[in-house]
């Protein structure tokens, strides 16, 4: 019997100095996940990618679930008007809670913490902590660079072949949601 996937982790930029299409992008792709019937984690923030993704994801009629450290929140920057939003002492446990409410993650366009939280789930899912897909929405070739020297890793063997092939990479929200649910690992086989 094929399961489906119940909740996808968003990692994105939080800044609200960012063009207007890339919230264009976050607002669509919360939206594509709530007209799909999963649920979306993500940070808890409701500036800029998150809030614009929770936004388009509440407005679809989803269930947006955010986990936000307690020093942020007090600095009010937590979304106020989410399905739950859970307070956590540290970075660390933010990221952890997230990791445990989640069936797959995937990354928009962001900063160091989107690369922070994208390559540590990566990471965890290359050391067998974790066999859930992860993957990264390519708009506009924004992680082409990126995505360059990942394979120079792999070409100068820091990076085994098959780790750097647990990365989905697509260019469209649906095309990345549909692959990670066809993933190995995302419950649908």
């Amino acid at each position: 019997m094929k399961m489906k996937m119940k909740r996808i982790c968003l990692f994105c930029g939080s800044s609200p100095r960012v063009c207007d299409g890339y919230l264009s992008l976050a607002r669509d792709f919360g939206s594509t996940v709530a007209e799909l019937g999963i649920e979306l984690v993500y940070g808890g923030g409701r500036t800029g990618l998150m809030g614009a993704a929770a936004d388009g994801a509440l407005a679809a009629g989803g269930r947006v679930i955010g986990v936000i450290p307690r020093s942020l929140a007090e600095l009010e920057v937590a979304h106020g008007g989410l399905t739950e939003l859970y307070l956590v002492d540290s970075m660390h446990e933010r990221k952890a809670r997230m990791a445990d409410l989640s069936d797959g993650f995937a990354a928009l366009p962001g900063g160091l913490g989107t690369l922070d939280e994208w390559f540590e789930i990566w990471t965890w899912a290359q050391l067998g902590y974790h066999h859930k897909p992860i993957g990264l929405l390519n708009f506009e070739g924004f992680f082409d660079p990126l995505l360059t020297f990942l394979d120079h890793l792999v070409a100068e063997g820091f990076v085994r072949p098959e780790h750097r092939e647990m990365a989905v990479v697509e260019r469209e929200a649906e095309s990345l949601i549909g692959r990670l649910l066809g993933a190995k690992g995302s419950g649908v086989e």
